[in-house]
């Protein structure tokens, strides 16, 4: 095995990545050590390279939708095998004593850090990570299974939010990565699904209705009956506002972004009557557990776009540019 991998590098945020040789990382104590078979492309990786999310470490490997087969264990690793297949998420490292751990939620963790933004990730050859982060992966092509990652265990988290299996209307804004996974989950229990997409874009528009959304429009435009739940995957914050003129009565507008720009101010007359706004912050490991089980009885198929290690940058202008439908995939 050789000492040295290929891995892309943000050195400062607003700049292209940079295809670098670097030395293998090896695991840490409780660490394992991964050779990457694919990595999602993430909007959240756009939020980091963008410099919408402060304080990066740097230089650093971005990516954290990690498709990988361990190749090393660190002191103190149990539970996983040399070979076995994994999934590494964005929330990479918790804690386990402050307050949040303690009452069960980590994903709220005071100290956490996360892969491809306070610890390298999978835009490169290999990377480690905490054995306690790194689901099983049964089976099936790594490409597809690295959207499951972030896209779909966020998507999943969102869902769950906006209460699971009861909300029969559920809108969805955004229909990229997180909703055409989501949108087959929603369908799967027997929910109607509309999608909102930007202004004009039909593409998107004719995806989510192959996919089987009954209707799907853009978001500026009513769907045909109120909504019992709008989930909200595009970072856009004129949207909050939109949404919530959309659900009924008790209904619910639930953010599954990390990032998104200003809320507008907005009449009270949209939140009353019960309706509530919340918003998703990371994983728990119980969400991966449950939606990576999940995702094969459905079954959930995801739709990806390779592209090599060395243009993560095009992949990254592809989806900022809204040129993809479904996932990007990066193959090392």
């Amino acid at each position: 095995m050789s000492e040295t991998m290929r891995a892309m590098r943000l050195h400062a945020p607003g700049q292209p990545l940079r295809l670098e040789t670097l030395p293998r990382p090896e695991p840490a104590r409780g660490e394992v050590q991964l050779r990457v078979l694919a990595c999602g492309v993430c909007r959240t990786d756009l939020h980091v390279v963008d410099g919408e999310l402060p304080d990066p470490r740097l230089p650093l490997v971005p990516g954290h939708e990690v498709v990988g087969e361990v190749t090393a264990l660190g002191e103190g690793v149990t539970g996983l095998a040399l070979g076995q297949r994994v999934g590494v998420p964005w929330l990479g490292w918790t804690c386990g004593e402050c307050a949040p751990c303690r009452r069960g939620e980590e994903n709220l963790c005071e100290r956490a850090a996360f892969t491809g933004y306070t610890r390298d990730g999978g835009y490169a050859e290999y990377c480690v990570a905490d054995a306690r982060y790194c689901f099983p992966v049964h089976g099936g092509d790594p490409q597809a299974s690295a959207p499951l990652l972030c896209a779909g265990l966020i998507g999943y988290r969102t869902w769950r939010l906006a209460g699971g299996e009861a909300p029969r209307r559920i809108g969805l804004y955004g229909f990229g990565a997180a909703a055409h996974i989501l949108i087959q989950l929603a369908l799967s229990r027997g929910q109607r699904v509309f999608a909102f997409t930007r202004p004009g874009d039909q593409a998107a528009q004719a995806f989510a209705r192959r996919l089987g959304a009954e209707w799907a429009g853009g978001s500026d435009q009513a769907p045909p009956e109120p909504l019992d739940a709008a989930l909200l995957f595009a970072p856009v914050g004129d949207l909050v506002p939109a949404a919530l003129s959309h659900v009924r009565p008790g209904g619910v507008v639930v953010s599954g972004g990390i990032h998104m720009s200003d809320i507008p101010s907005f009449p009270y007359r949209l939140l009353w009557e019960e309706r509530s706004v919340k918003s998703v912050a990371n994983l728990t490991r119980q969400d991966g557990e449950e939606f990576l089980a999940l995702a094969p009885e459905v079954p959930i198929r995801t739709e990806t776009r390779a592209y090599p290690l060395q243009e993560a940058n095009r992949a990254l202008d592809d989806l900022r540019e809204g040129r993809l439908s479904g996932a990007a995939v990066l193959i090392p």
